[in-house]
């Protein structure tokens, strides 16, 4: 069961080799901090996450590493806005991020490197490009030559030629950073500061970097010269992610990453997401009306990884329902297991099905495989819990379901899948167990003095509650829908 990916790089599908064994170093293009998250930054860190969660489960020790743009002409922008700073802006933007995720079940990064603070970095970086021939200064900026680096356009399949044809007709040739340049294709590494702007002193005057640099420095500073995971969304392959080879490899000589990895974008209800059409929809919009975080995780889980998602009402819908299966039977256990008599130790898991799970996920990561061997397990545990409650016994052994149901536990936390088991598990109003008891004892006592009024009153009252109650010779059980 060897774990094959995808690689942007060769558009070919490879077994998954470390540079060291057992471990994996993994870098994910965060945001630029100038607003909320949004559904497409929602489903890049899903993606990214349970990749994580995968490597960890199959047993790879993996540094993961995201940073933060925070240095940007749209945090600018909203700054002037808001007659406010470039840092008051990012910093606020940071926080929200963090809250956004935590709400979406993201473990946090083990290290979120923020451009303003690898400044050193990124202009040793420069400083070397430019020893080496690959950028030269000019009039207080830095660019960097492209036609010196002869694989540039390897990760995206461009060629300078063929980008050269239509070049003429988009540039402006009175634009001053144009004129600054050798090339038209040469792009900014350093910067001048304009007026107002924040700035940082360097070599070549006071100035600010280049998107492209910050993340080869912060690459280079936390994770090393090569790295095994380079991820982000498709949009960022060209030409961020070309820039950023271009820029590093030029300097070390060596791979910048083994394997470059892309998630698909995010459309709605068949349009590319945009403020101007107006279906620009943030995180904390969508969590805010509603819709049940689980439910985004399986919305995004269900498409692979590789390919764009179209966000519809329907679709949101549809993984609402899918999640109401999947989190019956993660309840399952709560409801049931100490009526069944389990014991407190965690059971064994059931081998051949996280076999079938790991093999399936093993291709490209394909979580939507993963998916259905845990629905499989969520749809027996729920027709079991149907038998105890209307028949007071299981047709599989209280072992075995203790078995079924710790697996299920365990393959959806590596997709980040997980009931909140005290909301699930307490009425509106917080009935217990004991009152819900009580109420039974009082409606048994109506029935037996054939207050059958009182009876249907009660039972009612528990009805609107959440609770169903149902009668046999055995006696009167209760479950909470």
């Amino acid at each position: 069961m060897t774990l094959t990916l995808y690689n942007t790089l060769t558009r070919r599908q490879e077994p998954f080799e470390t540079v060291e064994p057992g471990k994996v170093k993994m870098y994910y293009c965060g945001v630029t901090v100038y607003d909320y998250c949004h559904l497409g930054h929602a489903r890049a860190c899903i993606v990214w996450d349970v990749v994580r969660r995968y490597l960890q489960f199959i047993g790879y020790e993996v540094r993961y590493i995201q940073n933060f743009t925070d240095i940007d002409d749209k945090i600018l922008n909203r700054a002037c806005v808001e007659h406010s700073s470039m840092e008051v802006v990012a910093d606020r933007f940071i926080k929200a991020y963090f809250e956004d995720m935590a709400r979406l079940g993201i473990k946090e990064a083990d290290e979120y490197p923020r451009a303003t603070h690898t400044m050193n970095g990124i202009q040793r970086l420069i400083h070397e490009l430019e020893n080496k021939g690959f950028a030269y200064p000019s009039d207080g900026d830095v660019y960097y030559a492209v036609r010196q680096f002869a694989e540039y356009g390897k990760l995206s399949g461009r060629k300078l030629e063929d980008m050269q044809a239509g070049k003429s007709e988009r540039v402006n040739i009175e634009d001053p950073e144009y004129q600054k340049k050798k090339d038209p294709f040469d792009f900014a590494l350093w910067k001048a500061a304009k007026p107002g702007e924040p700035a940082w002193e360097s070599p070549w005057g006071a100035g600010r970097p280049g998107w492209h640099i910050e993340c080869s420095a912060m690459v280079r500073d936390r994770l090393g010269d090569t790295i095994d995971i380079h991820a982000g969304g498709a949009d960022l392959i060209f030409p961020h992610h070309e820039n950023e080879i271009a820029q590093s490899e030029a300097v070390t000589g060596k791979p910048l990453a083994r394997y470059w990895l892309h998630n698909g974008m995010v459309k709605v209800d068949g349009e590319k997401m945009s403020k101007s059409l107006g279906n620009f929809t943030t995180i904390r919009e969508l969590l805010d009306r509603g819709v049940d975080p689980m439910a985004v995780r399986l919305f995004v889980l269900t498409a692979q990884y590789r390919t764009p998602i179209d966000f519809t009402d329907e679709a949101i819908a549809a993984a609402t329902n899918g999640w109401h299966t999947i989190k019956e039977g993660l309840l399952f256990g709560y409801q049931y297991g100490k009526k069944l008599g389990w014991g407190v130790g965690t059971a064994s898991l059931i081998a051949e099905t996280v076999e079938r799970f790991q093999e399936t996920v093993n291709n490209d990561f394909n979580f939507p495989g993963g998916l259905t061997v845990l629905f499989e397990l969520a749809k027996e545990l729920r027709r079991e819990g149907n038998i105890i409650v209307h028949e007071g016994k299981t047709e599989t052994s209280p072992d075995e379901l203790q078995r079924q149901w710790q697996t299920l536990v365990t393959l959806a936390g590596v997709l980040g899948l997980k009931a909140e088991i005290e909301a699930e598990t307490q009425t509106s109003n917080g009935l217990s167990d004991a009152e819900i008891e009580a109420k039974i004892q009082q409606r048994q006592e109506a029935r037996k003095a054939k207050n059958f009024a009182e009876s249907d009153r009660i039972r009612d009252e528990l009805q609107a509650q959440g609770i169903t109650l149902i009668d046999s010779r055995d006696g009167t059980r209760w479950h909470r829908n």
